[in-house]
């Protein structure tokens, strides 16, 4: 498996059961499965990444907003789009004209993501070895330190395309902020000089058989939500890298030379990088796979669902909540 996939498979499995243990501990509503029992008033389930990108910047008082857009390195118009969706979409914030705070339900929900990073990572130290995840830890670090430019400490919500958005440097060391910084490595690479974002080559362009694949079978091959494919296809058709022949969907000539030049472009960018560095990385992860989708709570919404045969080999952060796989 390319060392990419590998990385976004450990980081989907991470950030999942972080959604996971937060989804347990916080009374909350969701769109198709309902709100937790007796509960009023309260948030709209989101994940990890809306935690990391913005609410964890936010202290129990708030902030004014300019110091909120500083800490979050984002502009005016992102800050304004992310903090409508965050108070009047989903309950977490109270807006004034300058000045942001937490709702009573938002510092709820913060109390319990401030430690959840913590626990996930002694979670994986107790189950897959506490010597195993020092050794990706030091492996990860070694990795990323090669790269003079900062990355951010995060993967970010996907843009127009699907394409991995720019995000200011960050300088967190914990194991999904390391996880991140070495995937987005490869992404800012790749989509540097491709047509295509690496989140639909790798998760859809690369599964497209000259053939053919039926439509409703890619979210099961991809481990990735079926609006997220959905998006993928649009974009793959608008611009004829596809075509829909009867249930299938079969790549173009121009799809098919952009899926192997796909192949061809993360190999190189992998021997672009330090060997040794690449090597120990490739091995600390080997050490850990198959990667499998955590088991969730028998209350929890991914239990009311198929468990998925894979993870993403890139994941699909989409603006309905920052959940890995486009959910």
């Amino acid at each position: 498996m390319p060392l990419y996939a590998l990385l976004s498979q450990a980081l989907v499995a991470f950030i999942i059961e972080f959604d996971n243990e937060f989804e347990h501990q916080t009374p909350h509503r969701t769109t198709n499965y309902g709100r937790t029992p007796g509960a009023k008033h309260v948030p709209w389930l989101v994940s990890m990444v809306m935690w990391v990108k913005f609410l964890r910047f936010i202290p129990p008082e708030g902030l004014p907003l300019t110091e909120l857009q500083q800490r979050a390195g984002v502009d005016k118009k992102e800050l304004k789009l992310w903090l409508t969706r965050l108070s009047k979409w989903w309950g977490y914030l109270e807006v004034e004209p300058s000045f942001v705070r937490f709702r009573t339900s938002g510092l709820k929900a913060q109390a319990v993501w401030q430690p959840l990073e913590q626990l996930i990572e002694t979670r994986w130290e107790q189950r897959l070895g506490k010597h195993k995840i020092q050794q990706l830890r030091e492996s990860l670090a070694a990795f990323v330190n090669q790269f003079d430019a900062g990355l951010p400490d995060f993967l970010p919500v996907l843009g127009y395309g699907l394409v991995t958005s720019p995000q200011p440097p960050g300088n967190s060391t914990t194991l999904s902020a390391l996880l991140s910084k070495a995937l987005l490595a490869f992404a800012y690479e790749f989509e540097r000089k491709s047509e295509l974002s690496l989140a639909i080559s790798a998760n859809v362009l690369r599964l497209l058989t000259d053939e053919g694949v039926r439509a409703r079978d890619l979210p099961r091959l991809a481990g990735v939500s079926k609006e997220s494919i959905a998006m993928a296809l649009g974009f793959l058709a608008k611009r004829t890298f596809i075509v829909k022949s009867g249930n299938l969907i079969v790549p173009t000539p121009k799809g098919r030379e952009a899926r192997t030049v796909y192949a061809e472009r993360l190999r190189k960018i992998e021997d672009q990088f330090d060997t040794a560095k690449t090597v120990r990385l490739r091995q600390s992860l080997e050490a850990l796979a198959p990667m499998k989708s955590p088991e969730p709570y028998p209350e929890g919404w991914r239990a009311k669902l198929a468990k998925p045969e894979t993870l993403p080999h890139y994941p699909m952060i989409l603006h309905r909540g920052g959940f890995p796989d486009g959910s």
